[in-house]
């Protein structure tokens, strides 16, 4: 039993720990791509582009990662996501999770 513990917190921490894995700085750098279509500080001002601000970080991965690998498909993403490696994918979705 106490190994199941140990193992479930272990586990647990993981997880946490990669729930931050992003350098917001590094992320603040690589958004001036994206600020066209989703606003200087995450805020889109055209109605049919979403806020990036305030996003939970995992999902902000989740979603460029499938626009990435065409799970999700939307054609003004495909070009901006391709040549996006995971620390930068991290890194964006750790800045824009972080603003207010």
């Amino acid at each position: 039993m106490h190994k199941i513990m140990l193992a479930t917190a272990a586990l647990a921490l993981m997880i946490s720990g990669s729930a931050m894995a992003g350098d917001v700085a590094a992320g603040k750098t690589k958004s001036m791509m994206c600020v066209a279509c989703h606003g200087m500080k995450g805020i889109s001002a055209i109605g049919m582009y979403p806020n990036l601000a305030g996003q939970k970080e995992q999902y902000l991965v989740k979603q460029i990662k499938a626009f990435r690998s065409g799970d999700r498909i939307d054609p003004s993403m495909k070009p901006m996501v391709a040549g996006l490696t995971d620390t930068d994918v991290d890194n964006l979705a750790a800045y824009f999770s972080s603003l207010k």
